[in-house]
């Protein structure tokens, strides 16, 4: 008897060669009359982030055959930031995000499938697969692709900006250190084991209550992602039986809880990119301000790297996002549903009841660590929150710091202007020692529209990686960072230069002052010499008349798509 659960009753019956295809696959006629399932991966050989996803998805495929579903397979792999680091590539990197989304859009609506579970690991496969399921609104649940492992004295990939900036000066690195690095800087598969987006929006679909409790930046080599796979697959059944969407778990109560979780932990910046963008899929508006506000008042309790010291196998291991949200708890909605079919706070109850937050403390003994030294008490904590929205007359709109990972010198300064109207161009400076101590770089036409916002992690790490210009020399811009970025490193400016910001009117030698606790970002001099912002506005306007935006250079396909339509990065950059 057909499974009156099936949606694509509807279209079996319309046209029988549905049916006929799916037999032709490898189903058999049991299988067509069962709810159908999509599962979709980002699995390829593009990174270490990708090229297990098909274990995992296996793992999730068994369960739902256990659990009476049919499941079907389909690809659509992403692009790593470190691959495309430093040249063209990189520009396609955030419009991947969109395009991913569309592919599995694509293939969610090829029938009327029953339900989705997604699995990736990486920086825009993540937000991708959450927009999709949102766009969708069909029941799904999201499989982290876990924390890759720690590379030699606890180091991570990051350890390239280092290696790469030496290899650029003549004598300071031998080759043998350069291969050394490149067998040992990506040991395993999974995410890069430090907080950077890819670690981020783990954590934010877990904070979201799209994946299971504690699946989020699970070791990749160990057996318990495997586990968590395998009962994502039972449990997509239970949603598809209790008709749990996303529409019903990704609520602006959710948005909120996920944005507390990331002020806590010191997130990446690009989380103010994506997660607006997700919400964006739901008819949810998330503004500047309500990251803005929150990071005002919660305590940031993750020691985690850049920002901290531990990377992300140790924060798992000290309880991961479940500890977080249990002593964040006060601040948190727990009445939020989940993709256990539970309220987040159940989920916390059964988390305790189970042993969780004590299981796995025994592999941080290991490394010779405690809870505390991972995941700090709120008692203890230092500080509120971990970035902040800069405005101003360089940002009338808004821009993004993090200031978790900027030493507290560079929190508040004001220095002459070095501008570039491209990362390529103040890269080279760097590297050319042509940046002096104090100055504040500024690269523009690299913002969504501009060239499709890359990051600008080669240059941050130049900088941080440069005795002579760590810890005095800060950087403004309309492109967007890395998780992984260290420093000050302002973002995300807006309206961007090609859109005609003020951006696009700042000159070698005017002077900027940033105040990070005052949340203020402007030029205060001109040529050298300080003036009343009343005077600078007044320059802006002249200039204004004289200066005409560049022009982009001539694209297609994609990233012509995507340059010309894209949102400012204040509403998320997507189109």
């Amino acid at each position: 008897m057909e499974n009156i659960m099936q949606k694509s009753s509807f279209e079996r019956r319309l046209w029988a060669q549905v049916d006929a295809l799916q037999l032709g696959s490898g189903w058999d006629e049991e299988d067509v009359v069962k709810p159908q399932i999509l599962i979709e991966d980002a699995y390829g050989d593009s990174h270490p982030g990708s090229t297990h996803l098909n274990q995992l998805t296996e793992q999730a495929r068994s369960g739902v055959l256990e659990a009476g579903g049919c499941p079907a397979r389909f690809h659509a792999t992403d692009i790593c930031d470190g691959c495309a680091q430093g040249h063209k590539g990189m520009n396609f990197v955030l419009a991947s995000r969109e395009a991913i989304c569309d592919m599995v859009e694509v293939h969610g609506s090829m029938v009327s499938w029953d339900g989705l579970i997604l699995s990736s690991s990486c920086d825009k496969s993540i937000p991708a697969h959450l927009k999709a399921a949102a766009r969708l609104d069909i029941p799904a649940i999201f499989i982290p692709g876990g924390s890759m492992r720690p590379g030699p004295n606890m180091t991570t990939s990051l350890v390239a900006g280092d290696i790469s900036l030496r290899q650029k000066r003549k004598g300071e690195i031998s080759d043998s250190e350069v291969r050394d690095y490149k067998l040992t800087g990506c040991p395993s598969v999974g995410a890069c084991t430090f907080l950077g987006t890819a670690s981020t929006m783990q954590c934010m679909a877990e904070a979201l209550g799209m994946a299971l409790p504690g699946s989020a930046l699970v070791p990749a080599t160990m057996r318990d992602i495997l586990s968590y796979s395998r009962k994502a697959g039972r449990k997509i059944m239970e949603l598809v039986s209790k008709a749990v969407t996303p529409g019903r778990i990704m609520t602006r109560e959710a948005f909120v809880n996920a944005i507390v979780v990331h002020s806590a932990i010191g997130g990446s910046t690009n989380a103010t990119l994506h997660l607006p963008a997700i919400a964006r899929e739901l008819g949810i508006q998330l503004t500047p301000d309500i990251f803005d506000e929150i990071n005002h008042r919660i305590p940031h309790i993750g020691n985690i790297f850049p920002g901290g010291e531990h990377l992300t196998e140790a924060f798992w291991f000290a309880g991961g996002v479940p500890m977080v949200q249990f002593m964040l708890r006060e601040y948190l909605n727990l009445e939020v549903m989940t993709v256990t079919g539970k309220t987040l706070g159940e989920n916390l109850e059964d988390l305790q009841r189970d042993n969780f937050f004590k299981r796995y403390l025994g592999y941080l003994s290991n490394y010779g660590l405690k809870r505390e030294d991972v995941i700090i008490p709120v008692n203890e904590s230092k500080e509120k929150g971990s970035i902040a929205v800069l405005k101003g007359n360089i940002a009338p709109e808004g821009s993004i710091v993090k200031y978790a990972a900027c030493a507290e010198g560079l929190r508040k300064h004001k220095g002459p202007a070095r501008v570039y109207n491209s990362e390529e161009a103040a890269y080279g400076a760097v590297v050319n020692n042509e940046i002096n101590p104090g100055e504040i770089i500024v690269i523009r036409y690299e913002g969504p529209r501009g060239s499709g916002m890359p990051e600008m992690l080669m240059t941050t790490e130049a900088i941080v990686c440069d005795r002579r210009l760590n810890g005095t020399v800060s950087l403004v811009t309309d492109g967007r960072f890395s998780g992984a970025t260290r420093g000050a490193a302002i973002g995300h400016v807006s309206p961007e230069a090609a859109a005609g910001g003020p951006l696009a009117l700042i000159e070698t030698g005017d002077i900027i002052e940033y105040d990070i606790e005052n949340r203020s970002l402007n030029v205060v001099g001109i040529d050298g010499q300080e003036i009343a912002l009343e005077e600078v506005e007044k320059v802006f306007c002249r200039r204004k008349l004289k200066k005409k935006v560049l022009p982009p250079p001539a694209r297609k396909g994609l990233l012509k798509r995507y340059t010309e339509n894209a949102l400012s990065a204040m509403e998320g950059a997507g189109y």
